[in-house]
């Protein structure tokens, strides 16, 4: 299986996020803390499920840098973005893969999915998004 795209992120098997609860209050956090600050956070799993809380359809090809995704408009697809609250935790931003973005709606259930992120250097990494669950 391909890399995650950044350390402390996505688990490497892609089964789970990989967040932080913070020692003292308890607070969630995602994605891991790096450096020094991540002494004051225990690692767990976060859930693989969750309800879409809000979302947006992205219909126009972001600025590049940083977006490395198709060069040009014609070959650009829409795609939503949006926030899944997963239980009792914490609510994650995210891609959310779908085919019809029109079938989103609030509330619905989201299952974690890891995809491979496409970049110009040809290599693939894997990140996080959650789609529709069956």
């Amino acid at each position: 299986m391909t890399d995650p795209i950044a350390p402390n992120l996505l688990d490497p098997s892609g089964q789970y996020l990989v967040g932080g609860r913070h020692k003292q209050s308890g607070r969630f956090v995602f994605p891991f803390p790096s450096g020094p600050e991540a002494a004051d956070y225990d690692k767990l799993p976060l859930a693989d499920e969750g309800t879409l809380w809000s979302f947006t359809v992205q219909r126009f090809r972001p600025k590049s840098p940083p977006y490395t995704g198709a060069d040009d408009e014609r070959s650009f697809k829409p795609f939503a973005l949006g926030y899944v609250e997963l239980p009792g935790q914490i609510i994650v931003e995210t891609r959310i893969e779908t085919d019809d973005p029109s079938r989103l709606k609030i509330g619905m259930k989201m299952k974690l999915a890891a995809v491979p992120f496409a970049r110009a250097a040809g290599d693939a990494p894997l990140t996080y998004a959650f789609r529709p669950a069956a």
